[in-house]
């Protein structure tokens, strides 16, 4: 069964930027290059035939592209005990209603998917037990801008562990008009 979700690509100079930022923190497992991206929906594990369903009902969004901008950090947790560092992203607005248009069109198809609260956002890294503060980190970039980018297109990655981690490949882009 593949792994799979929606998401956006972030433009390569934003996600050197981003690379920046890694700093010794215990228990930081940072993401990589190739694993930068902000979900917009994730599905987990689908059944072999499903992703054909998947390209129909994703392809049937209709949305404006937009721009963004990535800016300052956050993250989930506690900055003194975090699960998850995060890079924001706004304007907010966009995503969250393409979020919800792609939510609608998945679930009118039949499709199981995540009813989380939805916080569009980068993950920069993910945590451990034991895990050190951002508190600080979070403080000193607090207000940077990590670049602005053109979103014209979102994309249905699929999801496999592989020596390092996870590594996340497009099965699919699907252009915005």
């Amino acid at each position: 069964m593949p792994k799979v979700f929606f998401g956006v690509e972030i433009a390569p100079d934003i996600k050197q930027r981003l690379l920046n930022v890694q700093a010794p923190i215990q228990c930081a497992g940072w993401q990589s290059s190739e694993q930068l991206h902000l979900t917009l929906v994730f599905l987990g594990n689908v059944p072999e035939g499903t992703v054909p369903g998947l390209f129909d009902s994703a392809g049937s969004v209709s949305a404006e592209p937009f721009e963004l901008a990535v800016r300052g950090l956050g993250c989930f947790g506690s900055p003194e005990r975090p699960s998850i560092l995060w890079a924001g992203v706004c304007p907010e607005t966009p995503v969250v209603s393409l979020h919800r248009q792609l939510l609608e069109t998945l679930v009118a198809a039949g499709v199981r998917v995540d009813h989380h609260n939805f916080k569009p956002h980068i993950t920069l890294s993910r945590f451990g037990r034991g895990a050190g503060s951002v508190q600080r980190l979070m403080e000193e970039k607090s207000e940077e801008s990590f670049g602005t980018m053109a979103v014209n297109a979102f994309v249905l990655y699929e999801s496999t562990q592989g020596p390092n981690g996870s590594v996340y490949t497009v099965l699919k882009r699907f252009p915005l008009n």
